[in-house]
């Protein structure tokens, strides 16, 4: 009889793995390293020795669900940059190493992080959730009904690629005025730079070689005029995002996770703020701007959730 599910979130780095009951309960999680040789056309091989090595033994397995860092569509892989892949059936390689059939489902790492936050997180409350991951980019994922949109090509929840004004910093996309080049760790610190050269604001960043993101949020609360003229670029350009995603999904909740969420409510109530000035009326009181609250766990709680909605 079928007891469990395993959540993977796979990494350029490591790879998670958590193991479920099939109520949720998380019994165990670890991680491996990512083997990258031979343009990674190991790593699911690795995942299935690592599964069949567990006590709890194969033929109880309910499912398997993948985070993977990529666009995905209905379980396929397309282009996965970081770990090799190009267009990629993983289902259908990872089931050829068992003989006995199970669930197998796949989604992007950010989609799964934000299902399990909308699951088990910080937005449990809310069907309908947008996840934002500020990190080195800016990644998300949209939960509608408490179900992933993956969109027509599998760039569902891009939201770091909105694009949100003109700005001359470029986006690894190629493209400039992306979210992704405002909001996120490595927006901060280009963003110190670019006021540094282009205004006369007093700083105590102006006598500092580097800068970490959170080092420019703390000077920010302690109100250093550059620091607080980077947080409000962040903020503003985040509201700004969601007031557009709001009057297209219209969610409960905007989520915040990643390095840059760790400026904790400093952040978010001026995104909220700047929100309620410039949103739709029919959302602006309601929606509801938290952080997130799973940590590096969103995605193994997320690939069993993804699994556990299949059936």
């Amino acid at each position: 009889m079928a007891e469990f599910i395993y959540g993977i979130d796979i990494g350029g780095t490591s790879i998670k793995f958590g193991l479920f009951t099939l109520k949720g309960t998380l019994l165990r999680k670890w991680a491996i390293d990512t083997n990258l040789e031979d343009s990674g056309s190991h790593i699911l091989k690795e995942i299935a020795q690592e599964i069949k090595q567990q006590p709890e033994g194969i033929d109880k397995i309910h499912g398997v669900g993948f985070g993977v860092p990529g666009p995905v569509k209905e379980d396929i892989v397309y282009r996965a940059v970081n770990l090799g892949w190009e267009v990629f059936d993983v289902k259908k390689e990872f089931l050829s190493y068992f003989k006995t059939p199970f669930i197998v489902k796949v989604h992007n790492d950010a989609n799964v992080a934000a299902l399990g936050e909308q699951a088990f997180g910080a937005g449990k409350a809310y069907p309908h959730m947008v996840l934002y991951t500020l990190g080195t980019g800016v990644g998300g994922g949209v939960i509608y009904d408490g179900t992933i949109i993956e969109g027509a090509f599998g760039a569902g929840g891009e939201v770091g690629h909105m694009f949100i004004k003109d700005f001359p910093i470029v986006c690894g996309c190629g493209n400039t005025g992306c979210l992704e080049t405002l909001a996120s760790a490595t927006a901060v610190k280009n963003l110190v730079s670019y006021y540094i050269k282009t205004t006369p604001l007093e700083s105590k960043l102006r006598n500092e070689d580097s800068y970490s993101a959170k080092h420019i949020f703390d000077l920010a609360k302690s109100g250093d005029l550059i620091a607080l003229k980077v947080v409000d670029t962040v903020a503003e350009a985040l509201a700004k995002a969601s007031q557009i995603i709001s009057v297209i999904v219209n969610p409960n909740a905007f989520v915040f996770g990643g390095g840059v969420s760790l400026a904790g409510d400093f952040l978010i109530h001026k995104i909220e703020r700047r929100f309620k000035e410039i949103a739709f009326k029919a959302v602006k009181n309601d929606t509801v701007f938290t952080l997130a609250k799973l940590g590096n766990d969103a995605g193994i709680y997320g690939c069993y959730q993804a699994v556990k909605n299949h059936g």
